[in-house]
């Protein structure tokens, strides 16, 4: 089974997961941000962390719903022999 998944269903499995990763990475240490890219685009008040948590939390349910139907349909199509 898992070898016959299409590569929709991989491709959106990592993002789903990079995603996560670093909406958690910037629930735990909101500042690296300002670290990686040297700027500060909320002036610290924290809302540019915020809503990047919410934007990537909305972009991880997408993906991982999709891959989640992509598997699906895989294992529908094995099932019925197709």
């Amino acid at each position: 089974m898992i070898g016959e998944l299409r590569m929709r269903f991989w491709v959106e499995s990592i993002l789903a997961t990079l995603t996560v990763v670093v909406a958690v990475i910037t629930l735990t240490s909101p500042s690296w941000i300002e670290a990686v890219f040297r700027l500060d685009p909320d002036g610290g008040d924290g809302a540019a962390e915020w809503s990047l948590v919410v934007v990537l939390s909305l972009v991880t349910f997408i993906l991982a719903r999709s891959a989640r139907c992509e598997f699906r349909r895989g294992r529908m199509l094995r099932s019925s022999g197709a």
